[in-house]
């Protein structure tokens, strides 16, 4: 439901500046590709059946979603993407291999700020964007209990090219960025040297990176 929520906030935080425009061009572009994952240390903890786990891994696998864009220029658009990937939970443990416990899907929603390069008139453009939002984590049930999903606030960043065929069809290659912020882990404490007494507590912040690698098919209206 927080998902849901958010999705329909970000919808309308992306494009409303731009739906009162009288004259705009919208793409949207489903796409599908592969994303490699990287997971992040956890505090170490015991698990039935023997075992100390150290690190909780989503497995790299197939990724597929779409983005909608409005382009308030040839140059400049905002939108919004999903993307999910089909995954799995990997448990590193101290001492022993590693191993997968259950499915799991990787879903990400980011509002979407693109900057579009070269000529206006050009049938090949590169383009960067940047995303702000969340990455979903929901695993299926393990050993016969349920597991609820967890939200974490995400980034995603790159980039690609775009090739228009036509008027209203293209095609888009992309490489994304998207470290997810987990938890920060306490490392110390540090103290102010002109300020006695004023000490805080210092932290590690822990993400989990997402690399992904797609193409899609460019439908412009």
């Amino acid at each position: 439901m927080k998902c849901r929520v958010f999705v329909v906030l970000a919808l309308m935080f992306a494009l409303s500046p731009l739906a009162l425009a009288q004259d705009f061009v919208m793409e949207l572009t489903p796409f599908f590709g592969y994303t490699l994952s990287e997971g992040t240390n956890v505090n170490i903890a015991d698990i039935p059946g023997g075992g100390t786990v150290n690190r909780i891994t989503p497995v790299s696998g197939w990724s597929w979603g779409f983005q909608a864009d409005v382009l308030a220029s040839e140059i400049f658009a905002m939108g919004f993407q999903y993307a999910a990937q089909s995954s799995k939970m990997e448990l590193g443990l101290v001492g022993a291999p590693k191993v997968e416990i259950t499915d799991m899907k990787v879903r990400n929603y980011h509002g979407m700020f693109t900057l579009n390069l070269g000529d206006e008139d050009a049938t090949s453009k590169p383009f960067l964007f940047l995303g702000l939002g969340a990455t979903q984590y929901s695993p299926d049930d393990i050993q016969g209990n349920s597991v609820d999903s967890r939200s974490r606030f995400s980034t995603t960043w790159g980039g690609g090219v775009k090739w228009y065929g036509t008027d209203h069809v293209g095609v888009r290659m992309t490489a994304r960025w998207t470290p997810t912020y987990i938890n920060t882990d306490p490392t110390g404490y540090w103290c102010s040297p002109f300020w006695p007494g004023g000490c805080w507590i210092v932290g590690e912040a822990n993400y989990s990176h997402q690399f992904e690698f797609n193409a899609g098919v460019i439908l412009r209206f």
